[in-house]
């Protein structure tokens, strides 16, 4: 299958790309920097600018991770339009895709999976949240709903979406863990604010078994969770990580520090939710690393 990826070249894109290539599929990624792109991705990735470039080899299916981190600048109102018009974009530009593809060769794409966040829910406390679980008001939930709704418009041509809500990603290389790690073996790791928020968490290795499930089952669409079945609270995750570096993490970070130093940002360090994947399971999905002792044995040694 000949199979197009927005973010291909990042923390999830690149691991994707890898089982792809290995699975026999022909990949498409979508950069703005192909040069950098190529040196981080399989040989044999076909790689342009915009999905738009697409047109003459048409992908069968589409995998949409494209956005700016959310986590990597203040909040300020100039990068809020950052982080949307990132997400917004790129996945407008996949709907254009779809549409050109159905007028210039009779059928768009069987299938898009679109990623959205854990932050569409918004703070929930300790309310275990599922796919129905009604969303908490801010702005991490109006990103995600923007976005999940600029990926809808691919089903005007006959596109299944599904649409995957992402917890946080673990692996070595990249991600969180590459951010964490330096304090915690230094022994200046430890909770933020009282712990008590929880972090949904997915090993990479896992999500990307879920997009191939979700790109492979024509039965499946609409929204899924993609975090593993056991989320654990910040506190619980900081005294983790630490045993397994063998560090002690006992410099916890005040919210109040935290309020200051990044403003409204700091809610996606201080709040979170109890994500639960349950459609994927209802799905029949396996989680090779359903809980977080397993994925940090497996990650970290």
């Amino acid at each position: 299958m000949r199979i197009l990826i927005t973010g291909g070249s990042g923390f999830v894109g690149q691991a994707l790309c890898r089982r792809l290539i290995t699975d026999g599929h022909r990949v498409q990624v979508v950069s703005r920097d192909p040069g950098q792109a190529r040196l981080k991705l399989p040989e044999g990735v076909d790689v342009r600018r915009s999905a738009l470039d697409f047109v003459d080899t048409p992908p069968e299916a589409v995998v949409n991770l494209a956005g700016e981190p959310i986590a990597g600048k203040r909040w300020s109102e100039a990068q809020k339009e950052r982080l949307l018009d990132s997400r917004l974009g790129a996945t407008r530009e996949l709907v254009q895709l779809c549409e050109q593809l159905k007028a210039s060769h009779g059928r768009a794409p069987s299938v898009m999976v679109s990623a959205s966040a854990m932050g569409y829910y918004g703070d929930q406390g300790d309310t275990v949240v599922t796919e129905e679980t009604p969303p908490h008001d801010e702005f991490a939930h109006r990103l995600c709903q923007r976005w999940e709704a600029a990926a809808e418009g691919v089903t005007a041509f006959g596109t299944r979406l599904a649409i995957l809500r992402l917890g946080l990603v673990l692996d070595s290389g990249g991600g969180m863990l590459q951010r964490l790690l330096p304090p915690f073996k230094l022994g200046l790791g430890g909770r933020l604010g009282d712990g008590t928020q929880f972090m949904p968490w997915v090993h990479r290795q896992d999500l990307v078994s879920a997009i191939l499930l979700l790109l492979e089952r024509d039965d499946l669409q609409g929204a899924f969770n993609g975090s593993a079945p056991h989320p654990v609270t910040n506190a619980v995750f900081t005294r983790l990580l630490a045993r397994h570096l063998h560090r002690p993490a006992l410099l916890p970070v005040p919210a109040k520090v935290l309020e200051i130093g990044l403003g409204e940002m700091s809610r996606l360090l201080l709040t979170g939710a109890d994500m639960r994947p349950a459609r994927l399971e209802e799905a029949g999905f396996a989680f090779r690393f359903p809980t977080l002792e397993e994925a940090l044995t497996d990650i970290l040694g």
